[in-house]
């Protein structure tokens, strides 16, 4: 799920930028921050995002550049002549000493200094033709984190299958241990019968117990389950996108049966390639999650 994409559109003089990027998320959780000019329009592009991103943490901008010659409030000039003429009025119909406004530069600082002669009155509004092209640029960000996301996920597949390899080949490896496992087995019991208990014993009934001994250890059924499990994680992956939630079950699925073969592998090599197979399975289980 992570990902980024940012494109830049032009309006008028405006530069128009829109940013987008995803972090992993068990659902779709969506931040926007857009220009007062475009915010009539949020509603559409949330759904817009929701419908194309699916799921994720993602942080969604969209701001217009200032031009530098239109940054100054301008001044009302109207406004500004009214006032002089309205101040020149009255101090003539209340004879007022006006020397102290006699220069210039005291006479701008007043003015300046009258209500509303340096506020914004101009109300911009969004035009069907603006809107097009910005939501053109939002789409073309959104498609450039959609590649983004691809470019990732290709690169999770090839991790995600060099792990299940190394675990398939350790499963493999577990087998010449398992099958010496068997006959050690035997010996040390014999061994133990005949030289601390001193007694002959049946061989028959010896068989038997070395029968149901080793079917509580054997792990016939773990390996031949992990091998499915495997296989079925290899192929979710070509399934195509919405497949991160499934991916995380079977791998949780490979764990139950990874743990289940430790407990039943009472030898030091075999727990030592299970302990390889868990850490394994781990970098799988933390990657899993960025899956879409």
């Amino acid at each position: 799920m992570t990902g980024y994409g940012k494109s830049v559109a032009n309006f008028n003089g405006k530069k128009i930028h829109v940013e987008i990027k995803s972090l992993n998320s068990k659902a779709l959780d969506l931040s926007t921050r857009i220009a007062p000019l475009y915010r009539e329009k949020e509603i559409e592009v949330r759904n817009y995002i929701a419908a194309e991103l699916e799921r994720g943490k993602i942080d969604f901008v969209l701001w217009i550049e200032k031009d530098e010659t239109q940054s100054a409030t301008p001044i009302n000039t109207a406004l500004v002549l009214d006032y002089y003429k309205q101040i020149k009025e009255l101090s003539a119909t209340l004879n007022l000493d006006m020397s102290g406004l006699q220069s210039s530069s005291e006479w701008m600082k007043t003015l300046l200094r009258m209500p509303e002669v340096l506020t914004r009155t101009e109300i911009e509004e969004l035009t069907d033709e603006e809107w097009g092209i910005v939501f053109t640029a939002i789409k073309e960000a959104v498609a450039n984190l959609v590649e983004f996301r691809k470019q990732e996920g290709i690169a999770l597949a090839k991790k995600f299958q060099e792990k299940i390899d190394n675990i398939s080949a350790l499963l493999v490896s577990i087998e010449p241990f398992e099958k010496e496992r068997t006959e050690k087995i035997r010996q040390r019991i014999v061994s133990n019968l005949t030289q601390f208990v001193g007694i002959d014993y049946d061989n028959n009934r010896l068989e038997q117990e070395m029968i149901y001994y080793i079917e509580k250890l054997d792990i016939s059924e773990e390996k031949q389950r992990l091998t499915n499990h495997i296989k079925y994680f290899a192929e979710t992956m070509e399934t195509g996108h919405g497949q991160g939630k499934k991916l995380g079950f079977i791998a949780q699925e490979m764990g139950r049966e990874i743990n289940t073969t430790g407990s039943k592998s009472n030898q030091a090599e075999m727990q030592n390639i299970v302990v390889k197979m868990k850490d394994e399975l781990e970098q799988i289980k933390e990657q899993v999650l960025n899956v879409l």
